[in-house]
């Protein structure tokens, strides 16, 4: 049987030092996780990397499954970044009505369109720095698309599921900022496997460890390496539950900033 390599403390530059230690259980945890979702993969439907970058755009505080219904009447109607760039946020506001904050997403698409079309010949940039300088663009969604559509392992996706599992699981502290989560998770896993393990990450908490009525308890996965997944259960406060409603109906600070910039 194979050795597995010996796993290096050293972190990408930016990012906390981890133990050994930490580092090999995250190796675990990240091989459990691919025996259990082997065909893990980006649930927003597209075609192209601009569909993906305006996909992950309106799914900020929204469900892949509401964006997957309003997207293919977007997309037949703008077929190309110079459609959507030619049109205004009035024209591209009705086939994205059902979904949270369409107006500002509306915003988001026409102004990141006209500076792909306008900077950069038509084409989505592949890099961090230019993909953040587009509206409606934070982090999150720039690794998205870099790691979707280019290949591109930038950084780590880290959205509401990411976020919560990584606490429940040991990968991060209770408390933690997304930028914190991030440079924990890109420090604890190796670099080629940032993109596949977001999705495995994310069909994990879609599929077992929910935010609320999910039966993580009975997964392997949460047996062996969950350390706060039996706190889900536990009676929330007042102040809790409001906290939690209050943070469903809001985007993100990043994404707020990316949009409303």
């Amino acid at each position: 049987m194979p050795r597995r390599p010996k796993a290096s403390t050293r972190s990408p530059a930016g990012t906390p030092r981890v133990t050994t230690a930490q580092r090999r259980r995250a190796l675990r945890l990240a091989d459990a996780l691919r025996d259990a979702y082997p065909d893990a993969h980006c649930e927003l439907t597209h075609s192209a990397p601009h569909e993906l970058l305006i996909a992950t755009i309106l799914s900020a505080q929204c469900t892949d499954v509401a964006v997957n219904k309003a997207t293919p009447a977007l997309f037949a109607r703008f077929k190309s970044p110079q459609d959507f760039a030619g049109a205004s946020p009035a024209d591209i506001e009705p086939f994205i009505r059902s979904l949270g904050f369409f107006r500002a997403k509306a915003r988001a698409i026409h102004e990141s369109m006209r500076t792909i079309v306008s900077d950069h010949q038509g084409r989505v940039p592949r890099t961090m720095d230019e993909l953040l300088s587009l509206r409606g663009v934070a982090r999150k969604t720039a690794n998205v698309v870099l790691g979707n559509a280019f290949g591109v392992a930038s950084g780590f996706v880290v959205d509401t599921h990411v976020r919560r599992l990584a606490v429940r699981l040991g990968l991060a502290p209770a408390g933690a900022s997304v930028q914190a989560i991030e440079r924990r998770l890109m420090a604890l896993f190796p670099q080629d496997r940032w993109c596949e393990l977001s999705h495995q990450l994310i069909f994990h908490g879609r599929r077992a460890c929910k935010a609320r009525g999910g039966s993580c308890a009975a997964h392997p996965i949460c047996r062996s390496f969950g350390v706060a997944c039996e706190r889900r259960d536990q009676r929330q406060s007042k102040g809790e539950k409001r906290a939690r409603r209050e943070s469903n109906l809001q985007p993100s600070a990043s994404e707020a900033d990316a949009l409303s910039s």
